[in-house]
């Protein structure tokens, strides 16, 4: 199980860890091992009925950087249809406690880290200090000639701006963290520990006792601005099969909702991967450093 400690106040502090067989220098990949030890420990935590969750990263230099690549990439297509299901079904767990989650973001957080971010209800930032190199959040898949595959096209709609949201996803475009879009984080600090206490904050505030069927995303409430926002970027976008893609799981999930959303976002990232954009830009990003 990864680490967790508990509060006074029954507030469960999970920390995500680097994989021991895959240190990688303390950075905090998604891989199979980390989906599997989210799922279990989540498992646990609910078993612990506490009043909040947060989330955050033992990593010093990532909260977390992404999937391993690399590791998807060596999966057939219906190993890969698997593999993003349990990731799916891992993340799952934190929107199906009956109580608060927030996520602690204190360094970059890209791809599916940023998508297991937003999996909570809120998320706190930390803000870099004026010698601190800014680190990057954002969902880049598209940027790679493939898409989002745990709901990044669903959820970031819902926080920031439609519109933004759905240019940002559909050209893979990241932020440095003072600049991130407004509403993306629910609250800033400027340390770690400043942090922790305004996601303990933050949790006291947004009382949560029941389940829910999904983290904040594309729905019924706000799907006119979702449809809006969608015809104005398909009159932006350069068409591109990533772009295409990430516009059609956004329709998707104005239409049918969130689960229709995620089979469309793995049906296209297994589809997009074997074309020749997506094959170039994976070959560049996966080559070794020399």
């Amino acid at each position: 199980m990864l680490p967790i400690e508990t509060t006074a106040d029954g507030v469960v502090i999970l920390s995500l860890t680097a994989n021991p067989t895959k240190p990688r220098g303390g950075v905090v990949v998604l891989d199979a091992w980390l989906i599997g030890e989210i799922a279990l420990t989540l498992d646990a935590v609910a078993a612990m009925t506490p009043t909040g969750v947060i989330l955050r990263s033992a990593s010093e230099r990532v909260f977390v950087a992404g999937a391993d690549l690399a590791e998807i990439d060596a999966l057939d297509d219906a190993a890969l249809h698997r593999y993003l299901q349990r990731g799916t079904d891992a993340f799952a767990r934190l929107h199906r406690l009956s109580c608060p989650t927030v996520a602690l973001v204190h360094r970059a957080a890209l791809g599916g880290g940023l998508e297991v971010a937003m999996h909570c209800d809120g998320i706190i930032g930390v803000l870099p200090s004026a010698t601190d190199k800014p680190w990057r959040i954002g969902l880049p898949e598209s940027s790679l000639g493939i898409c989002p595959g745990w709901g990044g096209t669903q959820m970031l709609p819902a926080r920031i701006d439609p519109f933004e949201a759905i240019v940002r996803t559909a050209t893979g475009r990241t932020d440095i963290v003072s600049e991130v879009p407004p509403r993306l984080f629910n609250g800033t600090a400027a340390t770690t520990a400043d942090a922790l206490t305004l996601a303990h904050e933050w949790l006291r505030s947004h009382p949560r006792t029941r389940p829910l069927d999904h983290p904040p995303a594309i729905s019924a409430a706000n799907a006119c601005a979702i449809d809006a926002a969608l015809i104005r970027a398909r009159g932006t976008l350069a068409p591109t099969a990533s772009s295409d893609a990430v516009l059609d799981c956004v329709a998707v999930g104005a239409a049918r909702g969130w689960a229709d959303a995620l089979a469309a976002e793995r049906s296209h990232l297994v589809a997009l991967r074997h074309t020749a954009t997506a094959r170039e830009k994976l070959a560049q990003f996966l080559k070794p450093a020399q």
